[in-house]
């Protein structure tokens, strides 16, 4: 059932894509408008929110919910819309407003339609966004913006303020924005690059891509892999069933997994390390010659020669100061084994 549920999500989101290709059913020009906030939902379609200096407008694309944008004439596109359809674009108070919703619950699925909305404003503009079955793109913005779909997959570039977005069952591909991030996913993958401030991601499904993050960063998957390069400031990475793999790091990190392997490569030491992992492999790579505290437990542990180490060394675990002690490094690998190098 819930396959079914995610494969209809996902052709829903195709069609709304779809959508939004050719010629727009309607165009609505707002120039000399002071327009601060945007208000779009639909029920079957997609929505892209662009900031620019141009005309301020709202194009309307609308297509049958089938697929095929030729079997229905556009006099017939018009007779739907216009009986079993509210769709109104407007603007007041320096907010615009795009809604297409159904007239009735129960109408006819096989007269669906699928109306999606380009809208192109000024930078500094707020968004509540919102739509059953189609993807959302946030281009260059500044704001508060706020972003929902059951269906299809977010995409945010160059936006910064506050960003609050989620989808039930798409990615979500974040890059080149700042400030308070906060992004989830009950069914697909997350990308995130060149972002700074405080960020907040989390899937239920998929798995996390990481690339030049600088701030707070939270991370977490249910079912995925974790893949980071080039993170500064704080990390906190979770997954319940994947691989994590964080290479160059220049932060404070707590990473760990409870079914799979880990690899961290830390080219700067932040303020703290901690890893844990129930039953698989840890391989951590130090920077040489830092003062650090160890405590280390595992089935086995492997290290590099310890220059400069005062404390106790077994098999199973290692605990002491390294060069005189400094930055707490914690490694848990459970019933596995910890490799342990300096570069």
């Amino acid at each position: 059932m819930k396959k079914n549920l995610i494969l209809s999500l996902l052709v829903f989101a195709a069609l709304a894509t779809r959508a939004q290709s050719g010629t727009p059913y309607m165009t609505k020009s707002f120039a000399g408008e002071s327009v601060k906030e945007v208000e779009a939902k639909t029920q079957g379609g997609s929505i892209s929110v662009a900031g620019n200096a141009g005309e301020t407008r709202v194009e309307v694309y609308v297509s049958p919910n089938n697929g095929r944008e030729f079997s229905v004439s556009k006099d017939e596109i018009q007779k739907r819309l216009s009986e079993d359809y509210d769709l109104s674009v407007t603007v007041s108070g320096g907010k615009i407003s795009a809604i297409a919703k159904t007239k009735e619950k129960n109408m006819n699925w096989k007269r669906a339609l699928s109306i999606s909305f380009k809208i192109f404003v000024p930078q500094n503009v707020s968004t509540d966004l919102s739509t059953s079955g189609g993807s959302i793109n946030l281009s260059n913005l500044s704001g508060t913006q706020y972003f929902r779909t059951s269906g299809g997959s977010l995409t945010v570039e160059r936006v910064s303020g506050k960003i609050n977005g989620g989808t039930s069952g798409g990615s979500i591909d974040v890059s080149d924005s700042k400030d308070d991030i906060d992004l989830h996913t009950s069914g697909g993958s997350i990308v995130a690059e060149n972002c700074t401030g405080k960020i907040k991601l989390n899937t239920s499904g998929g798995s996390l891509r990481l690339r030049g993050l600088n701030g707070t960063v939270r991370a977490t998957t249910s079912g995925g892999s974790v893949d980071g390069k080039n993170v500064m400031g704080e990390l906190v990475a979770h997954t319940s069933g994947g691989n994590v793999d964080l290479r160059e790091m220049s932060c404070s990190l707590d990473a760990s997994t409870s079914g799979g392997n880990i690899a961290v490569d830390i080219k700067e030491l932040g303020e703290y390390v901690t890893i844990s992992n129930s039953s698989g492999h840890v391989d951590l790579e130090l920077p040489k010659n830092k003062g650090l505290n160890l405590n280390l437990n595992a089935n086995k542990i492997k290290t590099d020669p310890l220059n400069n180490f005062s404390g106790s060394m077994e098999e199973n675990q290692l605990r002491g100061k390294l060069n005189g002690g400094g930055v707490p490094v914690t490694v848990d690998a459970g019933s596995g084994r910890i490799n342990l190098t300096f570069k």
